[in-house]
């Protein structure tokens, strides 16, 4: 019997259970971390250890650092290089803590060739003289950036921007273009968007590379310039103009002073990180916080935080607190109905939570008119109603029954109650989506964030109008008119 047969017979053989699914299964992904942990721990000489280690990517080396003791990191420092090391620190969760392991002179190699958003984060978090003296042993071009961006608040576009960008000036030629390209993207390496400016500084557009690359020897450079680029300003509050920085995809938008003079950009990964940054304090303002809090917060500073709201809160509980006091007598006389309550101020809570929710995903787009924001009050009225008729249905039915079956009510008192509960359960609910989206409507017409109004501020409203739904119907329906 030749190969050919063999091989003949193999293909015939049927498959073993279980097989398939293993063929098909993915392949597991290499865990670089550790093997750069368990590198770094060997035993291997210095230059082939070095060899081994570049061969990883820089933000494998970022989080092997957090497996690696303060002895094995500073072994890995001496075997990078400074722009890898920097590289490195770039894309590690805290490098502010790597960077203080470093001694002074190599600290300021790296903060050299790092980023100008990731120096001044660091720097704002020394003392005023370590500060200084950081600043002064760095060279004259990093020191006159950092103290630009020193120079603005840590809340302002301008503490962010970076001067890694290539600028082209305008009547240009083409090739002239692409000479000037060539000069900087040796200092440079944000290259795929190229910015215009005249004689004095101010922004007369961009170009994308690929355009410059594609266009022919004899083109005007004023064919291919974007004049409506996007851009925003070096003073501006970052909370401003987050919304309108989110609308754009561009590797980076170009920051301008006063003057409309081009002072830096903000890179696509900056912009990521404002975008993250103004999600999580959105987040925190649902909460009813000031601010995002972190696990190495002091105790004293996150009650700080709290406290304001929750005093708030509590007053508007204690509101509810006495509007259920003056419908007393239908709980004497109504007992039963006290525990149907919890279920109606949590579903009118619910429904209201999801208007509320919606209307602030609406209102991150600025351009929105009132022609929309009334026709999404009205649609989400419509699915409060909606949803209130349906879970109002089902209460009414299960209620009924449960009153009727399991307490001995009689048929008529049973369904008389549940269908007081289902009848305030989709009245809260229609009340509580629209509350849910007329509060943050008018808090953001009055240029108050709309967040603010958000999760605790509205379920307290939210139960405050249930509460009034609900044993107020009850005193009306089953008091007044069924004498029950």
């Amino acid at each position: 019997m030749d190969d050919k047969d063999l091989e003949l017979m193999k293909q015939m053989e049927p498959e073993q259970p279980g097989q398939e699914e293993e063929d098909r299964s993915a392949p597991e992904h290499p865990d670089y971390k550790n093997e750069i942990a368990a590198l770094i721990r060997g035993g291997l000489a210095p230059k082939p250890m070095r060899e081994r280690l570049m061969d990883y990517h820089e933000n494998d080396m970022a989080m092997a650092l957090e497996l690696l003791t303060r002895d094995e990191r500073k072994k890995m420092y001496g075997l990078l290089d400074t722009a890898t090391l920097a590289n490195v620190f770039e894309y590690a969760d805290e490098p502010q803590q790597y960077l203080a392991e470093l001694t002074i002179r190599r600290r300021v190699a790296v903060l050299g060739k790092l980023e100008i958003p990731t120096v001044v984060e660091y720097l704002r978090q020394l003392s005023k003289e370590e500060r200084g003296i950081i600043i002064e042993l760095l060279d004259d071009d990093a020191r006159r950036e950092i103290t630009l961006a020193l120079s603005f608040d840590e809340d302002e576009i301008g503490s962010r921007m970076t001067t890694n960008y290539v600028t082209i000036h305008s009547g240009l030629s083409v090739r002239e273009a692409m000479r000037e390209l060539v000069d900087q993207a040796a200092e440079n390496d944000n290259i795929s968007t190229l910015y215009v400016i005249d004689q004095d500084g101010t922004l007369s557009g961009a170009i994308d590379l690929k355009d410059l690359i594609i266009a022919r020897d004899g083109s005007d450079l004023d064919d291919i310039i974007m004049t409506s680029y996007p851009y925003v300003y070096a003073e501006e509050e970052i909370g401003d103009c987050i919304d309108r920085i989110r609308g754009y995809s561009e590797d980076s938008i170009p920051v301008l002073d006063r003057d409309n003079k081009l002072r830096g950009v903000l890179t696509a990964q900056e912009i990521t990180e404002l975008v993250d940054d103004a999600m999580g304090e959105d987040y925190a303002k649902l909460a009813g916080l000031t601010a995002e809090e972190d696990l190495e917060e002091p105790l004293r500073k996150s009650i700080g935080k709290r406290l304001p709201w929750l005093i708030v809160l509590l007053g508007l509980g204690l509101v509810v607190s006495t509007v259920v006091g003056v419908f007393e007598p239908v709980v004497s006389h109504l007992a039963l109905i006290v525990a149907f309550q919890s279920l109606v101020l949590d579903m009118a809570g619910n429904a209201g939570t999801q208007s509320l929710a919606v209307t602030i995903r609406v209102l991150m787009d600025e351009q929105v008119s009132g022609k929309q924001k009334l026709f999404l009050v009205l649609k989400e009225a419509r699915v409060g109603l909606l949803n209130g008729l349906i879970l109002g249905g089902l209460s009414f039915v299960f209620i009924g029954g449960y009153l009727m079956l399991l307490k001995g009510q009689a048929p008529l008192s049973a369904f008389a109650m549940s269908f007081c509960t289902g009848f305030a359960l989709m009245a809260a609910m229609l009340l509580s989506s629209i509350t849910g989206t007329v509060i943050p409507l008018m808090f953001h017409k009055l240029h108050i964030d709309p967040a603010v109004a958000s999760g605790p501020l509205i379920t307290t409203l939210n139960d405050l109008v249930a509460v009034v739904t609900y044993y107020g119907l009850a005193w009306v329906l089953l008091i007044n008119m069924m004498g029950l």
